[in-house]
């Protein structure tokens, strides 16, 4: 399903925009990815953290107009907003909810629809391409999100028919969860440190930038710490799709050794990824929701973790 052509609104996530001669330095100080690098053909995955380095969001994040847009679930936005307002008081930066300003589509195997748009995009990670007010995204997976103005939500998605067949957004969640891509929800809001998630290998997390809120726990983490929860993926044979946060257990500890970060449907049953802790990972022996629920079983991911390259961003 998630291995075909295809394109599918991506209805899930919402647009916070930061705008104004402060955006940059106000956001700068708020978020874990260095926006130094970021300018018109550049995005990057991001998060913001509490003091203790819990992750509160995550997001993509681009340069538009005079500011930024930051592409997050949905259930976060309002939440966001609000605390980023308070913070925003003595900046000469505006916040703003433009999801409604906006409509955005996920793209597999779409370049082609790409260039009939006149979007010529590389296929580096994180690459952006722009013609007139259509902004192309590429992915760490060659997947691209395809961002436009509402007013011209009706045209595009015609031409991208023209093209390329319409899926649902599961499809692009599975690629997303074979990508090894995690994202907060509101229900696994605080959970996870950003390494937790693998952010950093992906890119949205800068060792070099110096400080912003729950920095000295993330950067402490990285150089000294022992990370004893990772993000894995698996798969799932039986059961009902579980939710973001459903927890998993395993016959090493009598609690929970995991969450569920993100799952979609598959072609037998479901694949997911999922916080687990290390010991529970090399046991082998993982259940969804109680020690007896129904097994899961470890699938790779598409990338490897390196800390010495990791922390040259």
């Amino acid at each position: 399903m998630a291995e075909s052509a295809f394109f599918c609104p991506l209805t899930h996530e919402g647009l916070l925009a930061v705008r104004g001669v402060d955006a940059a330095k106000f956001l700068q100080g708020q978020v874990t990815c260095n926006l130094n690098y970021l300018d018109q053909a550049t995005s990057s995955l991001g998060s913001r953290c509490t003091p203790k380095g819990r992750m509160i969001s995550s997001f993509r994040i681009i340069q538009e107009g005079e500011g930024f847009l930051l592409a997050m679930a949905g259930d976060l936005l309002e939440a966001q907003l609000a605390d980023l307002k308070k913070y925003a008081v003595f900046s000469k930066s505006t916040l703003s909810d433009e999801s409604a300003d906006w409509v955005r589509f996920g793209l597999s195997q779409g370049d082609g629809a790409l260039l009939a748009l006149g979007l010529d995009l590389p296929q580096t990670a994180d690459t952006v391409a722009r013609e007139g007010r259509l902004i192309a995204i590429r992915l760490a997976d060659g997947r691209v999100e395809l961002w436009a103005p509402r007013a011209e939500a009706a045209a595009l998605e015609a031409r991208l028919a023209a093209q390329l067949r319409q899926a649902p957004l599961d499809a692009w969640l599975l690629a997303q969860v074979r990508a090894g891509i995690g994202q907060v929800f509101g229900s696994t809001r605080e959970l996870f440190i950003p390494q937790m998630i693998n952010l950093q290998a992906l890119g949205g997390v800068s060792f070099k930038k110096g400080c912003y809120t729950g920095q000295e726990i993330v950067a402490r983490m990285q150089y000294l710490g022992k990370l004893k929860r990772r993000l894995y993926r698996l798969a799932l044979a039986d059961g009902e799709r579980p939710l973001p946060g459903a927890e998993l257990f395993s016959p090493v500890h009598q609690s929970s050794v995991g969450e569920v970060v993100l799952a979609a449907p598959a072609e037998n049953g479901c694949e997911l990824l999922a916080v687990l802790q290390e010991d529970a990972v090399n046991d082998g022996r993982i259940h969804l929701g109680a020690a007896d629920g129904p097994a899961l079983n470890l699938l790779s991911l598409p990338y490897t973790l390196d800390a010495d390259r990791e922390i040259q961003r």
